[in-house]
């Protein structure tokens, strides 16, 4: 909370961020830049933070709209499996997807000469050699 006026900072828990196109950001931007409204006046009426508004100012006028673009990751599938792990409900051939990946990457391991003990936090990976000393 803030000292000053016992409001909370930030987003409320739970909320989630709002992904913005570099489109939508550059529509921001110069939206902001025609008018004649200082940056806390014209973030305030939209629901935007200050600095972001800022960042996405410093990143246009540097590098135009490909500035804007997301940087994270968000282009290609990433790991297609790696919800399955905590979805409680899985299809059948989501299941024996899963499955085979497991098996896939346990082989991968036995070729490189170690095997996985344990789960989670207490996981430790010993070498073949050494499999019945733990």
């Amino acid at each position: 909370m803030s000292k000053m006026t016992g409001k909370p900072k930030g987003r409320p828990k739970g909320a989630t961020n709002i992904l913005r196109t570099a489109e939508e950001k550059e529509r921001i931007v110069l939206e902001w830049q025609k008018t004649n409204q200082s940056q806390g006046a014209f973030c305030r009426f939209r629901g935007l933070n200050a600095r972001l508004l800022s960042v996405w100012n410093r990143k246009y006028e540097k590098e135009g709209l490909e500035g804007l673009r997301s940087k994270t990751g968000k282009c290609g599938p990433g790991n297609i499996f790696s919800a399955l792990h905590t979805s409680k409900k899985l299809s059948e051939v989501e299941r024996l997807k899963l499955e085979l990946m497991k098996k896939e990457i346990e082989i991968e391991r036995l070729k490189k000469g170690y095997m996985v003990k344990g789960a989670g936090s207490s996981k430790e990976y010993v070498p073949i050699s050494r499999k019945n000393s733990k």
